[in-house]
């Protein structure tokens, strides 16, 4: 159950009647929205064993080049003493043999290399120009190594590997050079603090001189990846000189075909856009909110999901940030989104319209032409209850925002008769948000002098039976918000010989025909 403070904090946080115009839309607080705190599912933040595009054959990398399946398997005891032998032929066999054990994709011995000292030696061999075979398998061996938990990218930074790395980007051989930008990813993926210490050792500039023409789309992925992650993690965010240097690359990553980098270029902006307002502003100010709502469209679940997430995130901005992105059109995709087959989509659409939704009326008047409510009702009825939540906080925000017409053309769509029935869910918060709503629309009724015949509509939906139910609820919010819904509009003999036919045209609320008339 939760506390009155935490819900009271969310609620706050909302467009509701009388709250100070300039604090209308605010940002749902993060301990209570999963979407907030949802996280890039699709690529794990640090990676082992990926295909370097610009690996060169083998007999290219070395004449002494000894492949994988040539090479015998040594144990950790002889790799150590090959690695700490004087011989650069066993040196590169101890770490190719290191680098073999690193990829196992089950238990690789990671703590057991590091244990065995030998990070110390494959940090020095990433300074040998003159050895390249040997300085590609060191560094290959230190990425796996990064790849592991924060204590073994901890080893690595603390071996003094990251200005290295940075320096080996500069590297003529494109295969040396890629697998830094991977090692460096997997150090900048690990958090807030490596990603900044990454920075501060400026390595956007030189990953950013790797980009050209003529740069091999596969590097240019990794590259993208490695620039997403120094884009990720918000406590703290990474300082805005270093979002304002990424920013027009990924801008013209956002514009290439291919879909890998596609979605790791949108996944950052998304990381970007994931703060207060001024933060949102760094990235519209840019110009790319149409080619983000276009993206939204893809066919690529991987680059439409963290399209939908940056508008998502642009629309919990200003409304001259969520007006940006109607102007893109977001309004003609957020229906085919809605109605999405995978659950995880509509969600988010539906997260995405309830920020629209706690704009002003204008706004409101765009959602209801660009034929938002019939999806928003679908959702409230056939929905996932994760998707059902976030499609009753819209109907909440459109009910404290819009105007009396506009409630009245919400309710109309059956929007109304959606949220009475979600009143038996078990989540208190849901609950609450559905009252507000429900007293919003009585609110509505009330200037145009008709609540009476709102009660009816709600008693004739089950809802009078639900909210009376919930004066038993052990939530004492939801009690008080249900007893004092009973005790304005239900009061005893309130309804008594009202008569209403129902089938009039006069009860707008339960027609679905657009009229005129605004009685209820």
């Amino acid at each position: 159950m939760p506390t009155k403070n935490v819900t009271d904090e969310r609620l706050s946080k909302f467009k509701n009647k009388g709250k100070d115009p300039a604090k209308l839309r605010e940002k749902r607080i993060s301990e209570c929205v999963e979407l907030r705190k949802a996280h890039k599912n699709e690529n794990f933040l640090k990676r082992r064993n990926i295909t370097l595009s610009s690996l060169p054959d083998e007999e290219a990398l070395s004449p002494d080049y000894i492949s994988d399946e040539k090479a015998p398997s040594l144990t950790i005891e002889d790799i150590i003493k090959a690695v700490s032998s004087d011989c650069r032929e066993n040196q590169t066999r101890g770490c190719q043999a290191a680098r073999k054990l690193l990829s196992q994709e089950r238990n690789p011995p990671l703590k057991e290399i590091i244990d065995a000292g030998l990070l110390s030696r494959f940090v020095s061999f990433l300074g040998m120009d003159d050895e390249p075979t040997l300085q590609f398998e060191a560094a290959w061996a230190l990425t796996n190594i990064a790849s592991g938990t924060s204590w073994h990218t901890q080893q690595v930074v603390q071996h003094g590997a990251v200005p290295t790395f940075i320096s080996l980007l500069a590297s003529p051989l494109l295969h040396i050079s890629e697998q830094a930008v991977w090692a460096l990813g997997n150090i900048a993926g690990d958090g807030p603090a490596y990603r900044d210490i990454l920075i501060e050792c400026n390595v956007i500039p030189a990953l950013l001189a790797r980009i050209s023409p003529e740069t091999p789309i596969g590097y240019l992925r990794n590259l993208t990846w490695t620039m997403s992650n120094l884009c990720r993690n918000k406590n703290p965010f990474p300082p805005l000189s270093a979002v304002q240097q990424v920013l027009p690359s990924l801008i013209q990553f956002l514009h290439l075909g291919d879909k890998d980098i596609l979605s790791d270029a949108c996944w950052a902006i998304s990381y970007l856009t994931d703060g207060d307002n001024d933060r949102i502003d760094v990235v519209v100010k840019t110009g790319i909110v149409p080619q983000l709502v276009e993206l939204m469209s893809h066919s690529e679940l991987s680059v439409m999901t963290p399209a939908l997430r940056s508008i998502g995130n642009i629309v919990s901005g200003s409304d001259v940030q969520t007006q940006t992105a109607i102007d893109a059109g977001v309004l003609n995709i957020l229906p085919q989104l809605m109605r999405h087959p995978k659950a995880s989509v509509q969600k988010e659409a539906a997260w995405a319209l309830s920020n629209i939704a706690a704009g002003p009326c204008q706004q409101i008047q765009q959602l209801i032409t660009c034929g938002m409510l019939p999806p928003l009702v679908e959702l409230l009825r056939n929905g996932d209850f994760k998707t059902q939540r976030e499609a009753v906080w819209a109907v909440t925000n459109f009910t404290s925002g819009g105007t009396v017409e506009q409630v009245v053309q919400l309710v109309q769509s059956g929007a109304l008769e959606a949220i009475i029935n979600l009143l038996q869910v078990k989540d208190a918060k849901v609950i609450l948000v559905i009252l507000d709503a429900i007293n919003n629309i009585f609110m509505a009724a009330d200037k145009l002098g008709e609540t009476e015949k709102l009660s009816l509509l709600v008693e004739e939906l089950g809802g009078l039976d639900r909210i009376e139910m919930l004066q038993n609820h052990d939530n004492d919010m939801v009690y008080q918000a249900a007893h004092n819904l009973i005790e304005k509009y239900f009061g005893d003999g309130e309804l008594e010989g009202l008569k209403i036919d129902s089938t009039e045209d006069a009860f707008v609320f339960q027609s679905h025909d657009t009229q005129k008339t605004f009685e209820f």
